[in-house]
């Protein structure tokens, strides 16, 4: 019935295009970028229990890296999204040195220091980064020779390579090594008595997530056609934090549901009411009072409920 279901859904997503409008087919669009986005974030604060309010260096890095690469050197749009990739994944290396040397709150304080160095980086570096103006006059690729200007290319395209994403997230967290991460997430003691080396798991993940997290700039990036210092700040990595927390950290679903409730409030009831913003943190506090757990587990929870009854 799962597997049904499943070829259901995917027939679904495929679809979609053809049943709905532009503007709904661009909303998908971001809403699985941002899912992406969030499913990076979900390894860390999930499934290793390490709390980040900087992984929007990530995608924000990956985006300037792949739009100046184009731009002033020239590259072509795969090797510059290459090039991007690799920058950015090494990064990752160097900060999970820097941020893993604590845990808990001193973590999620270095991953917001370093994201904030960027971010300051990136509006006074002028010269490369065009400061506030954000980095203009950026184009889709072509690839296979498809191009990806029409948004119902582009929402297959970013549809393929989440549904890649998220299925290899998946299989890394299902894996003896996804195990190891768990057991150092509830255990860390234990597991560093068993021989396990704990802070070596935690490293490979965060460099893990960061490459997730750098593959959502570069598809960022692609889709807005334009990048500007906001995809660095405080406020992107949070959106992605309380898209973990809200749709349920730990599960494999959480992450896509939580980025559908904040991208449809931040584009689509935005657009009616003012105060947006408010409305969120109203959902958010809704959430957390009745589902702490989240949307996802909480259902699953309302519906065991329901299904012992009858």
């Amino acid at each position: 019935m799962k597997r049904i279901l499943l070829v259901l859904c995917l027939v679904g997503l495929v679809l979609f295009p053809l049943l709905s409008c532009e503007y709904y087919v661009n909303l998908a669009s971001q809403i699985f970028i941002f899912a992406v986005f969030a499913a990076s974030i979900n390894l860390l604060l999930g499934y290793g229990g390490l709390p980040t309010l900087g992984h929007a260096s990530y995608l924000g890095v990956a985006a300037y890296a792949s739009a100046l690469l184009s731009l002033k050197a020239g590259m072509g749009a795969l090797a510059a999204a290459g090039i991007a990739l690799v920058g950015t994944t090494l990064m990752a290396c160097a900060f999970g040195l820097i941020a893993l040397r604590a845990a808990g709150l001193g973590f999620l304080m270095l991953t917001l220091a370093l994201s904030q160095v960027l971010w300051g980086t990136a509006y006074r570096w002028v010269a490369m980064t065009d400061g506030d103006n954000g980095v203009r006059g950026l184009s889709r690729p072509t690839p296979f020779g498809i191009p990806l200007d029409d948004a119902n290319a582009f929402y297959w395209f970013t549809l393929a390579i989440s549904i890649l994403a998220l299925a290899a997230m998946a299989r890394f967290v299902h894996s003896p090594f996804g195990a190891a991460l768990k057991g150092a997430r509830d255990q860390a003691r234990r597991m560093s008595a068993l021989g396990h080396n704990v802070w070596m798991i935690r490293w490979i993940t965060f460099v893990y997530a960061g490459f997730w997290g750098a593959v959502s700039g570069i598809l960022y990036v692609y889709y807005h056609k334009y990048i500007h210092p906001v995809s660095l700040s405080l406020t992107n990595s949070a959106e992605g934090l309380l898209a973990v927390i809200a749709g349920g950290s730990g599960t494999l679903a959480g992450p896509l549901v939580g980025a559908t409730i904040v991208m449809v409030l931040k584009n689509y009831v935005s657009g009616y009411i003012e105060r947006w913003n408010m409305l969120l943190g109203f959902v958010f506090v809704f959430i957390v009072v009745f589902m702490p757990e989240g949307v996802v587990p909480g259902v699953k929870r309302l519906w065991q409920r329901f299904s012992s009854k009858t």
